[in-house]
């Protein structure tokens, strides 16, 4: 490995940062949006379970929302049928929905860096390349007149174009389908999210009704 960061020279140093970083993002991201974390099995038909005598207390809401991201999605709407005794449909759905957009940005962090490096790793490669080809061309002129180039220097050049060609593919690629997957996820959360709101918004109605 040290032999072909040397025969790669400088250029891909910035490619071997992006993929500790990515790897980094990549194990986060895995850990960060398991089921378990987002959307627990069966969080919502047990929140309707509890909550179908009565609106439950605040530390049960707290405990709610700590629980998964969906918790705190439908720790939000309590919350608002909890403060708001007579609350509307529009106001409730307002409040899932102002909940749901911080749900979706919570999931999203970190994902954009992730496809940033997907995106960038192929053009570090490509400045790599043309770095050594700028190396290739000098050593070339260098020994204009004389009798010929430097192979050594021919060779590094060409090391550098190619390894650094490679090694930004190899970035970017598990990069882009890992950002892909990610991405794939938190748009069936999203979906799921939204599921789940739809059906609390008319139990949480029935609830605020029955205090009338």
């Amino acid at each position: 490995m040290l032999s072909i960061l040397q025969a790669a020279g400088w250029p891909i140093i910035p490619l071997l940062l992006c993929s500790i970083v990515a790897l980094a993002l990549v194990i986060e991201r895995f850990l960060s949006l398991r089921e378990a974390r987002v959307a627990p099995n069966r969080l919502v038909d047990e929140v309707i379970s509890v909550t179908r005598s009565g609106l439950p207390s605040a530390d049960t809401v707290n405990k709610l929302a700590e629980n998964s991201i969906l918790g705190l999605l439908l720790a939000q709407g309590l919350r608002a049928a909890l403060a708001e005794p007579r609350i509307s449909d529009a106001n409730l759905r307002g409040a899932f929905e102002s909940a749901g957009r911080d749900a979706v940005h919570q999931m999203e962090r970190n994902l954009s860096a992730l496809g940033t490096i997907a995106s960038a790793a192929p053009l570090m490669g490509l400045l790599g390349t043309v770095i050594g080809m700028i190396e290739i061309f000098g050593a070339s002129g260098a020994a204009t007149g004389t009798s010929g180039a430097n192979p050594m220097e021919l060779a590094h050049g060409i090391s550098v174009a190619l390894y650094n060609t490679a090694f930004g593919l190899i970035v970017a690629i598990p990069s882009l389908m890992f950002y892909r997957h990610f991405r794939a996820r938190i748009d069936a959360y999203t979906v799921a999210m939204e599921q789940a709101a739809e059906r609390m918004v008319p139990h949480l109605l029935r609830l605020t009704s029955s205090r009338r």
